[in-house]
């Protein structure tokens, strides 16, 4: 990339001394190492009963963000009596369970509260915030405060994290080394939105070519008629369409302790459940599975609570699913491959979500009667196998593309890394 080779000749300070610190190495020799003590100012102002009059800000990997209350996600407290104020240029640090959090040191640019569990500093006027950042930033990216931890928790007690050293060029350096690091990796940044942004429109064209397959054909010259239905629009003449409940054989197959259980999710449909990773299947997995069912390869299986959502599938595996799970045989005219990617596409999920009744927040329950009146497309079953294998083979190389998107995305990420940590620790001179 041009950028590296920009990077690579980027000149070396003079001279270098040792840090003393493993990790670092030599700094330039003409840096400072200053206690924290001596840069930041511990900020505590509680909002207590006021708090209706502030934002609710986050500490996200994206930085310090306002929280969406309109939409709000996630877990809230009763009341926010205990939650701190945060300035616009304040520092937010999160110093506990530092290894397992995501992004542990922000710099805010909003106004607002954020919870009290975190520690918020103040930086005094000779220093430049945004070179701290940068060199923070890259400290949690690295996770290279670990000599600091103590206890279960992998807490940073305020004493020890006053007590560190950080390294410190002149002020004006400071402030070439933050505008230096501005500057590439706002640039690094707009080209991996630019890469996030053909994934999307990847995904939304293999949605285009997977809905189109299953619902117009493969044939542009086919005669159309129209379908009846406003979401699906015309079909090709010689394609039947009916109701769903009546390519659906409802079964409810004792369970088979020998089977492995399985889960329904929107992303992927019916998967293997791991059952070792309890905090990735985010609930709770009972010591009785006696009362699960049974849903074997090419069954159609559906979580009811979530189908409003797109959690259904046919099944590639025998297993036992949650007795709250549907579970159909599908009729023998109807190619299970063909069905999975159709009743998947998007054309077919807003219909469940129709047929769904909202109980409470992300789950709505499925009304099995209303659910029974989907319309379903049905080509001829040569078109059907026919669809499934021109959908494969486009989503083929449409996986490819994004794989190859992916990679040069992780590239991007391991440079901006790289060109931080070596601008903040004085492995290049910038100015």
């Amino acid at each position: 990339m041009e950028m590296v080779d920009k990077m690579n000749a980027i000149s070396k300070y003079p001279a270098y001394r040792n840090s003393g610190v493993e990790w670092l190495g030599d700094i330039p020799n003409h840096w400072g190492m200053i206690p924290n003590k001596f840069i930041f100012e511990l900020k505590k102002n509680l909002v207590g009963k006021n708090s209706d009059k502030y934002t609710l800000l986050s500490l996200t990997l994206t930085g310090i963000v306002k929280r969406d209350m309109d939409n709000p996600q996630g877990k809230f407290p009763a009341e926010f009596d205990t939650y701190q104020e945060v300035q616009d240029g304040d520092f937010v640090f999160c110093l506990f369970d530092v290894e397992e959090t995501p992004r542990c040191v922000g710099l805010s640019s909003f106004n607002g509260m954020i919870t009290g569990a975190y520690t918020v500093l103040r930086t005094t006027p000779e220093f430049k915030r945004k070179f701290l950042y940068y060199f923070y930033l890259n400290l949690d990216n690295a996770k290279r405060l670990r000599p600091l931890y103590t206890g279960l928790r992998n807490t940073i007690s305020k004493d020890r994290f006053f007590a560190f050293k950080t390294f410190i060029p002149p002020l004006q350096e400071q402030k070439s080394i933050a505008d230096f690091l501005e500057d590439k990796t706002s640039k690094i940044d707009r080209a991996i939105a630019q890469k996030e942004r053909m994934i999307v429109l990847l995904k939304e064209r293999k949605q285009i070519i997977i809905q189109n397959a299953v619902t117009k054909g493969l044939d542009p010259h086919v005669k159309m008629k129209d379908s009846g239905v406003d979401w699906i629009g015309e079909i090709p003449g010689h394609y039947s369409i009916t109701k769903l409940g009546l390519c659906l054989k409802a079964l409810s197959e004792k369970n088979r302790p020998d089977l492995p259980l399985l889960s329904i999710t929107r992303e992927l449909g019916v998967i293997v459940r791991d059952t070792e990773d309890q905090e990735a299947n985010h609930n709770f997995i009972p010591d009785d599975l006696s009362g699960y069912k049974v849903i074997r390869k090419g069954q159609f299986g559906m979580n009811k609570m979530k189908a409003w959502q797109g959690s259904y599938g046919v099944s590639e595996f025998e297993g036992i699913i949650s007795p709250a799970y549907y579970v159909f045989d599908l009729k023998s005219d109807i190619n299970p491959n063909f069905f999975h990617r159709a009743i998947r596409s998007k054309v077919y999920v807003p219909f469940f979500a129709a047929a769904s009744d909202g109980v409470r927040i992300g789950q709505w329950d499925l009304n099995k009667s209303r659910m029974k009146e989907i319309p379903l497309v049905i080509p001829p079953i040569s078109e059907q196998v026919d669809a499934i294998a021109y959908i494969e083979n486009q989503s083929m190389k449409i996986e490819r593309a994004i794989s190859q998107e992916e990679i040069q995305i992780e590239k991007l990420k391991e440079l901006r890394s790289t060109l931080i940590d070596s601008a903040v620790t004085g492995k290049i001179k910038v100015c």
